[in-house]
């Protein structure tokens, strides 16, 4: 009788203990929902233009002149992966899709290394150049 009362008590506390340790779950998701719709909001951009093929053209240029070596296109997919070698790993994912019947979303996704990159300079980076190739293709003018 003793001793169920000696063991009663410490696991009352130990239950008391780990669930004051409890996090609610709700809130952790709120918050990293709210990151991944930033860090979206940074990754994609939207051009006037329905010509898939044209895009991809000028993202495997962009990634080229960036530095980057492509690894795989999928023309079917609307996918472009390329790695970044120089004193570390940047490896790059670009996909595009069709928005509507005007324009066409593209979104870039990098790692550094094995951490994805949730920094904005790197994507505004890639995004301008994106931006003054797609100008310079609209426009004819080969550089």
């Amino acid at each position: 009788m003793i001793m169920k009362k000696f063991l009663t008590f410490p696991m009352i506390a130990l239950a008391m203990t780990v669930s004051a340790c409890q996090t609610d779950s709700r809130s952790q998701v709120l918050e990293t929902s709210k990151s991944q719709v930033q860090v979206r909001s940074y990754q994609t951009r939207a051009y006037d233009t329905t010509d898939q093929q044209k895009m991809l053209r000028t993202i495997i240029a962009t990634l080229q002149d960036l530095g980057f070596v492509v690894d795989k296109a999928d023309a079917t997919l609307g996918t472009v992966s390329a790695t970044k070698l120089d004193g570390y790993l940047l490896r790059i994912t670009v996909t595009t899709r069709a928005r509507g019947n005007t324009q066409t979303l593209v979104r870039a996704n990098a790692q550094y290394n094995i951490t994805p990159v949730e920094d904005p300079a790197p994507y505004q980076s890639f995004f301008d150049a994106l931006s003054k190739a797609m100008f310079l293709e609209g426009h004819q003018v080969d550089a």
